[in-house]
């Protein structure tokens, strides 16, 4: 396998948008309880990196089976680098006060496409 900084050079170099992000699955460390009562700092930190546009896109996932939830997680974040996105996955209460544990990995996003219909008198967004 190349490395990571040869790929993304050579996907760029074939036209590919490279664009890289950074890939947090945060998981239950043990005690369900230790995470609903560090879920309103995790909600709190995770609007002040939405609001300093470090948050790209971050919610809950399903299990394998697509009917239930298992308490994981997927954050995306905009960083200088993986050791900053690092930081601001060490930096989540959740992970910090060690309710949950984390898996960083660095996205590029090569393809794709997505819609964004903004209806202000409806006060409507949506996004496909």
């Amino acid at each position: 396998m190349p490395r990571w900084n040869d790929y993304k050079s050579e996907a760029k170099s074939r036209g590919a948008l490279a664009f890289e992000l950074y890939m947090v699955q945060s998981t239950p460390a043990g005690d369900p309880a230790a995470v609903k009562e560090t879920l309103p700092d995790h909600l709190a930190y995770q609007a002040e990196q939405e609001a300093a546009g470090r948050l790209f896109l971050a919610g809950p996932i399903s299990d394998e089976t697509g009917e239930m939830m298992e308490g994981s997680g997927l954050i995306i974040y905009r960083a200088e680098s993986l050791e900053a996105a690092q930081k601001l996955a060490e930096n989540d209460p959740m992970h910090a006060q060690g309710a949950r544990s984390f898996v960083l990995r660095r996205w590029l996003i090569n393809e794709g496409g997505m819609s964004l219909t903004v209806r202000f008198s409806a006060q409507d967004v949506s996004l496909e």
